[in-house]
């Protein structure tokens, strides 16, 4: 049976890590440091447990329902898979994600570099992001070597930069962890927890871990077993890469109260810790960090994307696809950054828990005897609040059902469709129980038989 070398499982792994790893990802942890001070410890913990471990928990259901997300999707119902999968990839692909690391990689990675006049000029955004696109698509054309190409360059250099930087501000601290903030004054763990919610890499993983998958069966790996267990090493390198970088970052911008207190953000933070550091060369380092953390994700989600749309719409073939998809992507782009999150988190508030439900649930799916009804019931309470959630944010008034909705647990804090998903998930499997055929009895012979 053959299996792949610890080298090659490395640069998979390596792979994973840079298409988790955003700009949204890099600027988050010195936000949550800076904001909890002496509390960072905990606080640092609860946001690996959602920041890394929701993700590969998404990666290792890929791997071992050994479909894709439409599979598991299907799991509630045939109709159902298909429109929510064509939904997450729509959402994180072309319209919201895809887009956002072309305009983030700009913003943070070239307009600090420009006259002030020209860095918030549109021709400024729109020739970086034809550029960065065009960089995106050629990279995109040959997914057999994205292993190589991010695994084995892009990851590293990444990986080194992030480096540099952490242990320059470990030889030469800041200052000290200074007083928490209020937010991180009662139950710091809670808190990290939800902000490790807030990066959205959960959703990111039911599209990564098929990426994953081929490129590992594209190494000649085809037994069963082999496959998965390779997948999960990749994801359990990816994830323990993932949390190396956000402690340190973390740290960061906990050691930086004296010098970025007043900072609105974490991009913020990096920015004025950089100079502080390194001095203007400190703008380099960040820009160069900020624009391979996108390029990276930009890749993983057009090859993930195209490949979902090729195998949905045969009569269109990759090539033609992720050209479709780089051009509608570099025109949603010059929208802007504000605009783009704007319109992106009402659609993530609305999805992003029944993507999570749909996680756990596939952990348990033999524990409740893959019960159709389990599903149902978990995605119908999850959907009470969770689009209600949406539409809030979209600014509909829907005072009446919010109040109501605030007696639930963990509302007030982000996440009240937990209790409504356990609740349904039991009556599903209640109704799944009672609804299980009974075994046959024995026909008995017909009397003109004997």
């Amino acid at each position: 049976m053959k299996a792949l070398s610890n080298k090659e499982i490395l640069s998979i792994g390596l792979m994973l890590f840079a298409l988790f790893f955003g700009a949204g990802n890099m600027i988050f942890p010195p936000s949550l440091g800076l904001a909890a001070g002496t509390s960072y410890p905990s606080a640092i913990i609860g946001f690996i447990v959602t920041g890394v471990g929701l993700p590969l928990l998404g990666v290792a259901a890929i791997a071992v329902s050994g479909g894709n997300l439409q599979t598991i999707a299907s799991r509630v119902h045939p109709m159902f898979g298909l429109v929510f999968t064509v939904v997450i990839y729509l959402a994180i692909g072309p319209f919201f994600g895809i887009p956002r690391t072309g305009s983030v990689a700009f913003e943070m990675g070239m307009a600090p570099f420009l006259p002030q006049a020209e860095g918030a000029s549109n021709l400024s955004l729109l020739l970086y992001t034809v550029i960065y696109f065009s960089v995106t698509y050629w990279l995109c054309l040959t997914p057999s070597k994205l292993v190589d190409r991010i695994g084995n360059l892009l990851t590293p250099l990444l990986l080194l930069i992030i480096a540099i930087i952490s242990i320059r501000s470990l030889v030469s601290p800041i200052g000290g962890f200074a007083a928490p903030s209020v937010a991180y004054q009662k139950a710091p763990f809670i808190k990290g927890f939800i902000e490790g919610y807030l990066t959205m890499d959960t959703i990111g993983a039911l599209v990564f871990g098929i990426v994953v998958l081929q490129a590992v069966k594209e190494r000649g790996i085809t037994d069963r077993r082999q496959l998965v267990k390779t997948t999960l090493t990749a994801g359990v390198i990816a994830g323990a890469a993932l949390a190396l970088v956000y402690v340190a970052l973390g740290y960061l911008g906990a050691t930086s109260q004296s010098l970025a207190h007043d900072a609105e953000n974490g991009g913020q933070i990096l920015t004025m810790v950089v100079n502080h550091l390194f001095g203007s060369f400190g703008n380099v380092l960040l820009g160069l960090a900020i624009t391979l953390a996108c390029l990276t994700t930009s890749v993983g989600l057009i090859t993930a994307s195209g490949q979902y749309f090729a195998s949905l719409f045969p009569s269109f073939s990759y090539r033609k696809l992720i050209g479709i998809l780089t051009l509608f992507s570099t025109v949603v782009a010059n929208l802007g950054l504000s605009q783009i999150i704007a319109l992106s988190v009402p659609v993530l508030i609305g999805i992003y828990p029944l993507a999570i439900v749909l996680i756990v649930l596939s952990f348990f799916h033999r524990y409740f005897r893959g019960y159709r009804a389990v599903y149902v019931g978990a995605l119908i309470g999850t959907a009470l609040v969770s689009l209600v959630d949406a539409f809030v944010q979209l600014g509909v008034p829907l005072d009446v059902i919010t109040a109501l909705y605030n007696r639930l647990p963990l509302y007030p804090e982000g996440i009240g469709w937990v209790a409504p998903a356990l609740v349904g998930a039991l009556l599903g499997y209640l109704i799944g129980n009672m609804r299980k055929p009974q075994p046959r009895m024995q026909q008995q012979p017909r009397m003109d038989k004997v």
